[in-house]
């Protein structure tokens, strides 16, 4: 970048994109009043407003910086997690999920365990998330640091320090209704952007097939792959590891992300159920249709950059695509836009992970918390989210990995009981624990199982050897998880009565017409609050 003509208006793009974020928390700080507008936006979003919003949950650093990188290196098959895993997750969720979350008035993932579970199985769940979403929300903040490193010539971890603070001071201001505020700005500024380049190199070479030509990747003779090939596998592993990796791909995000909190937060915030379903459908079209260019891009760039940029480089190659494709003024924008982008997964993991920690860890030992009482406590979890997140983020300094990572641990977990205990009338408490800790225990038990493999195959590079001994491990842990849940639930269903499900004020939820095709042009039934007889 220090020799880039145009570097200062970057800056200054960059500059600008954070003197706003602040100034929007304070304008929906004022717009706060009670712990639902805080967390919720008052459950009052339209379409135009939570469509955006519900793409920004991912689609930031792990989607734009690290699926072009890995295109870079791996072609398609690096990027299955995401962007595709990730629109088949909001497909399920719209299809699965969404009309019975926002019908029961949930606020947390957690709710749902609570109310079909208990009280055990929602602080555990709960505890996991927290977790997750620290990892999580480090990899957008490595992201962040990783952007001002390359612009700046600062050291990174200065970078990581001055993104996190600014995404806490403005997300414990304003909370969600800052979050989809700016995630309604920013996403079509990245998108905008990404058209661009994508147009500019096909303008660039001369049309779409002479890009096709261009197209490369590092690691593998097939950039265009998205099956393990009879050469190479995937990634590199053949046989049945291979085929768990591949498997493990596609349902890190793709279900491992079906019980999140950011996503959930963000459709019950929708104005009715049939505005959050609509709202997940656009979004994941919107999803795939800019998420993809950011690997094509990442493609083209092994030969409009070369083919010999180191791992750590290969991470900046779109910021380089913009600098080379687009004129200096888009560049700066696109740029500020994608710094904004990384902040917008950043907001919305930190309000997650406090929102269940109030939710269902404080409210469990102090039902009677005042809603004052419990917005301050949120605003202070978020601040101690912000605080723990870079510090990780100091220590890991990854990007794609750290993400992909986080969703993992709750696919092993938690997705058995919870997706499937939205149907199963059998499901229980004791089912729903023993898949949990199974499916953990195996995982990583299975991880340094296949540890020694995986170290062989890399030869000798720990850290590559961990994350694919981790994913790999996931696939046969959650088909176990599983299996245990419905087994354990069926033997113990006399000791342990299921239990049907039930809205967050304890009333059991109407399953008819569940499923997300169901009555989408019919005006939904308004929900009442419990009377006081109730």
């Amino acid at each position: 970048m220090s020799q880039y003509e145009y570097a200062s208006l970057i800056i200054g793009g960059i500059i600008v994109i954070l003197i706003v974020r602040i100034a929007v928390g304070y304008w929906a700080a004022k717009r706060v009043e009670t712990t639902t507008d805080y967390v919720l936006a008052g459950r009052r979003l339209p379409i135009w407003m939570a469509a955006p919003s519900i793409m920004a949950t991912w689609f930031a650093a792990e989607t734009l910086m690290g699926s072009s990188s890995e295109a870079y290196q791996y072609g398609l098959q690096g990027v299955i997690f995401d962007p595709f895993g990730a629109t088949l997750c909001l497909l399920l969720s719209g299809l699965l999920i969404v009309r019975i979350a926002r019908r029961a008035q949930y606020v947390t993932i957690m709710d749902f365990f609570q109310q079909r579970y208990g009280t055990l199985m929602s602080v555990v769940g709960t505890v996991a998330q927290i977790i997750g979403y620290f990892g999580w929300t480090a990899a957008q903040i490595v992201a962040g640091g990783a952007i001002l490193q390359a612009l700046l010539g600062w050291d990174l971890s200065a970078g990581m320090i001055l993104v996190a603070g600014v995404v806490t001071v403005y997300t414990m201001a304003g909370g969600l209704w800052a979050d989809t505020a700016l995630d309604f700005m920013q996403m079509f500024l990245t998108m905008f952007g990404l058209l661009l380049i994508f147009g500019g190199i096909l303008w660039s070479v001369g049309g779409l097939d002479k890009f096709i030509g261009m197209a490369g990747a590092q690691n593998t003779e097939y950039p265009f792959a998205m099956i393990p090939t009879a050469e190479e596998g995937y990634l590199g592993y053949t046989g049945y590891m291979g085929w768990f990796y591949y498997i493990a791909a596609w349902m890190a995000i793709g279900l491992g992300s079906i019980p999140a909190q950011d996503y959930l937060q963000r459709t019950c915030a929708a104005k009715d159920e049939n505005v959050a379903v609509k709202s997940t459908y656009l979004a994941a079209l919107l999803y795939i249709s800019f998420g993809i260019l950011s690997p094509f891009i990442g493609m083209a760039a092994y030969s409009a950059i070369g083919p010999d940029l180191p791992s750590e480089e290969s991470q900046f190659v779109l910021i380089s695509m913009s600098m080379k494709y687009l004129p200096p003024f888009l560049t700066a924008l696109f740029v500020a836009a994608l710094a904004s982008a990384l902040m917008s997964t950043s907001d919305s993991s930190m309000l997650a992970g406090a929102t269940m920690f109030t939710e269902n860890i404080v409210k469990v030992f102090k039902p009677d918390l005042s809603d004052r009482a419990q917005l301050m406590l949120t605003r202070l979890a978020l601040l101690f989210s912000g605080v723990l997140s870079l510090s990780i983020a100091l220590w890991a300094e990854t990007i794609y990995e750290l993400a992909v990572l986080a969703n993992t641990c709750i696919l092993v977990g938690m997705v058995a009981p919870y997706v499937i205990g939205m149907y199963w009338k059998k499901a229980n408490h004791i089912g729903a624990l023993a898949s949990f800790f199974s499916g953990s225990i195996s995982w990583i038990l299975l991880s340094m199982y296949y540890y020694p493999e995986t170290l062989l195959a890399n030869e000798g590079f720990v850290q590559d050897a961990v994350w694919d001994a981790v994913y790999i491990a996931s696939t046969p842990a959650f088909f176990l998880s599983v299996i245990v849940f419905i087994a354990a639930s069926l033997l113990t269903n006399k000791i342990d009565p299921p239990k049907p499900l039930r809205d967050l004020y304890g009333r059991t939820v109407n399953m008819k017409n569940a499923l997300g095709w169901s009555r989408l042009n019919e005006e939904p039934e308004p929900f009442l609050p419990p009377s006081a007889g109730d």
